[in-house]
């Protein structure tokens, strides 16, 4: 089972934490969000939180929980042309099938009014029995909304949900509360959509709320079961750390292992080759564990997220469901975002008091912005996609390097010469022949 945590968070730093501390509490194993923070914002200062590994787009962010075993691919070659809407992303532990989780925000363009995600083709985005398209789809039908009473921008997704099989996991229940001209409503636009089952869905209660209009969701998909104990997980061994004595031991009982079991020779078949594979493995595992020091990794809060912090959250979460826009739940966020600013500006300085030497350099690596890892996918002139590291290095040797007809050379002038020369003339020998 996945378990994924799912909120728009109104582009407030306060809660974007939040939810993902919802995350590491509920042990979710994916926190979507959408319309996060912008972090130019914030001076350049990236957001980052121990327990998570985030990708970023403008309007869609999705944390993987470190150490959840999960093998990520971000599929950047599926979410082409609304990448700052969309995140496609395939995980998958060993021995499972993949499983697609599409986050999703549908809102036009301010400068064009159209609408990107709409104009990707979902049949090649959805995986067939594996997709999660979980979001902020801003359309209103009577489908998933009971109570809806205007159809509004609707027709594109009812017409994806019935081309590729997809169920609506939203139970009715109103996942935002707004407020327009002094009345006060509330609908249904944050869906799950899905063509794999879930086992449960749901609004979480008030210890987990936000300041956000928008409720946080909690859902579980079905996965073949994988045992985990506690908070901690192990994800390999420290090698380095090995002593030659250590070396020496994994030799032999490796060997001792190993004597007893038949070599493969050229006549093998597939199937005792993938026995042996299998046994490696697990022979692998039993000497590492015997003699290295196994790494762990612990799902943590923010230092700064506090006691004061959880209390205050409560209050806005009953203060929302008792009355959701009077002066007592605006005073209860203000105060929710005040302690959370307090605790994390005393947290930081007595970290910096206690910096001695050369660890002050530690400093800027949560200072300065670090660059996204994730780029789209390359496409060469033909319009060819390079969705894998090789395909991408010979993209970029043919682009940059293309070969020239009957292996001929082009001649390149020196800076003084280029004014002197026709953008049309093809010169038959490189400068440095002429020298």
């Amino acid at each position: 089972m996945i378990r994924v945590i799912q909120h728009n968070c109104a582009r407030s730093y306060e809660w974007t934490i939040a939810a993902l501390e919802t995350g590491v509490e509920r042990r979710a194993e994916v926190v979507c969000l959408q319309e996060p923070p912008r972090e130019r914002e914030r001076e350049g200062v990236g957001i980052s939180h121990s327990a998570y590994e985030i990708s970023k787009r403008k309007r869609v962010w999705t944390a993987i929980r470190r150490g959840s075993g999960l093998v990520v691919d971000e599929r950047t070659d599926s979410s082409r042309g609304a990448n700052e809407d969309v995140i496609a992303t395939d995980v998958r532990r060993r021995g499972e099938r993949i499983k697609r989780i599409v986050k999703v925000y549908d809102q036009k363009n301010t400068h064009s009014g159209e609408r990107p995600v709409r104009k990707l083709d979902w049949r090649r985005v959805i995986r067939q029995g594996s997709t999660v398209l979980p979001g902020y789809f801003n359309a209103h039908s009577i489908r998933w909304d009971p109570r809806c009473q205007v159809q509004r921008d609707a027709a594109f997704w009812e017409d994806v949900i019935d081309e590729n099989g997809l169920e609506i996991g939203n139970d009715g229940e109103a996942t935002v509360h707004w407020t327009r001209e002094g009345h006060e409503g509330e609908s249904v636009i944050d869906l799950t959509l899905a063509n794999r089952p879930r086992t449960k869905w749901s609004i979480l209660a008030d210890d987990h709320a936000t300041g956000s209009d928008h409720e946080v969701i909690e859902w579980d998909v079905e996965v073949d079961r994988q045992e985990e104990a506690g908070h901690e997980w192990v994800v390999g061994w420290n090698m380095a750390a090995m002593t030659e004595e250590d070396a020496k031991a994994a030799e032999k009982l490796w060997k001792e292992l190993a004597k007893e079991r038949a070599h493969l020779d050229a006549e093998c078949t597939a199937d005792e080759v993938e026995q042996e594979a299998a046994w490696c493995q697990e022979a692998m595992d039993n000497v590492l564990d015997a003699t290295a020091k196994k790494i762990r990794i612990c799902a943590k809060s923010k230092r700064w997220w506090n006691a004061d912090i959880r209390e205050r959250r409560k209050v806005v979460g009953r203060e929302k469901r008792r009355r959701r826009n009077s002066e007592e739940a605006a005073k209860a966020k203000a105060e929710l975002q005040k302690s959370i600013r307090q605790s994390k500006r005393k947290v930081w300085s007595e970290y910096l008091q206690n910096l001695r030497g050369a660890e002050v350099w530690r400093a800027a690596q949560y200072a300065n912005p670090r660059a996204g890892m994730t780029v789209e996918a390359l496409t060469d002139s033909e319009g060819k996609q390079a969705n894998t590291s090789q395909e991408t290095e010979e993209m970029l040797r043919r682009e940059s390097f293309p070969p020239n007809d009957e292996d001929e050379y082009y001649n390149y002038l020196p800076p003084a010469a280029h004014k002197h020369a026709s953008q049309s003339k093809q010169l038959n020998e490189p400068y440095f022949l002429n020298r």
